[in-house]
């Protein structure tokens, strides 16, 4: 690239595409905040540097944690320096910033499309956190824009980077233990009290749209798209058995919001293959035990989180001037999850199964 050659404003120039990828950040509840974590500790590697935030809270804006949600995404000190780090009251103002070339979109799940289509006709890089909208054809529609960008857009399914989850992946792709026989995905949980947006349904989409589309996602990933979905329960605990004729003969995931306040957060997987089977605690210490031949053996995991690791892989994409297709997400994938997602609800509501077509 020439110093004459057009660019957008999200994209680095190419002789300086080492350089740190500057970001900006809208929305800082809980996921906001925990965008902010990870990206500070990419930035101490050098990758990028947080420089703009977006907010209605005054308060959020001077750097105060979001201390709420599932799981214990970093300590209590202050996000970052509000000296140091622009902040906005409107999320336009920071799509206008030249300085910011990657947007994290975390906002209330019925504002993404319309801000990470903004971003994009900005000219922005976007990670749009999950659910990326409410229904597919929402979704559809920024695939589209996205499909017209120059920059990237990838939504933040978590799971494909959680470690001991990508190692289950790539352990069922690679069959070192043989075949998989059997895989039981289980998120369970309290109702989530720390945003009054959780309690109206047809905002969150329950525990069906915003819990369990993770494990949704996650087995769409490990095993492809299944023929037909069985589902029973309400869209705040639903469980979903996945029909695979050529695959697993059993692949069900429990995904629920409904346990009384104290029951805590849970995350697991058991995975049987031929000759092992691979069982995830999330709240065991070690996470991840493999079970063979009479001995369990811990599996060493990263230290990490999936957060830590998503924001690191559009971070490496950018810089590398990867294209859409070689993200680990992509806006495709997440039509696909919220296309099965909306068949695992008519089967529950119908009480049939649905043949999935994605």
């Amino acid at each position: 690239m020439t110093a004459s050659t057009p660019q957008h404003p999200g994209h680095l120039p190419s002789s300086v595409s080492l350089a740190p990828v500057g970001v900006g950040i809208i929305g800082l509840g809980f996921m906001g905040s925990t965008h902010v974590r990870a990206y500070q500790d990419a930035a101490a590697d050098g990758l990028c540097e947080l420089v703009a935030v977006a907010d209605k809270s005054a308060e959020r804006l001077s750097g105060k944690p979001f201390a709420a949600g599932n799981i214990n995404t970093g300590a209590s000190e202050r996000l970052f320096d509000p000296a140091k780090v622009r902040g906005y009251f409107d999320p336009r103002e920071l799509l206008d910033n030249p300085r910011v070339h990657l947007v994290s979109i975390c906002t209330h799940t019925d504002t993404h499309v319309d801000l990470a289509i903004a971003a994009l006709n900005k000219g922005k890089h976007v990670l749009v956190e999950k659910p990326v909208a409410l229904t597919s054809a929402e979704t559809l529609r920024l695939a589209k824009a996205a499909a017209e960008a120059r920059t990237l857009c990838m939504p933040a399914m978590c799971m494909r980077f959680w470690p001991g989850w990508r190692w289950l992946r790539d352990t069922i792709h690679a069959a070192p233990f043989g075949k998989t026989l059997s895989a039981t995905f289980q998120r369970l949980g309290s109702p989530p009290t720390w945003a009054e947006f959780y309690a109206n349904i047809n905002r969150s989409g329950g525990s069906l749209i915003d819990l369990h589309i993770h494990d949704a996602d996650f087995i769409r990933w490990c095993f492809g798209e299944p023929q037909s979905v069985s589902s029973t329960g309400t869209p705040m605990h639903v469980s979903t058995i996945y029909r695979y004729p050529a695959g697993p003969s059993h692949v069900l995931a429990e995904g629920a919001q409904d346990y009384s306040p104290g029951f805590g957060f849970r995350m697991r997987y058991v995975v049987a293959f031929e000759k092992a089977t691979a069982d995830f605690d999330i709240g065991r210490s070690p996470n991840l035990l493999l079970h063979r031949d009479g001995q369990s053996t811990p599996v060493e995991l990263p230290a990490s989180s999936g957060y830590h690791a998503e924001v690191r892989h559009i971070l490496q994409a950018i810089r590398d001037n990867r294209s859409a297709r070689e993200l680990d997400a992509t806006i495709d994938d997440a039509v696909r999850t919220m296309r099965l997602l909306e068949a695992e609800r008519t089967s529950m509501t119908t009480a049939t199964p649905q043949v999935f077509i994605a």
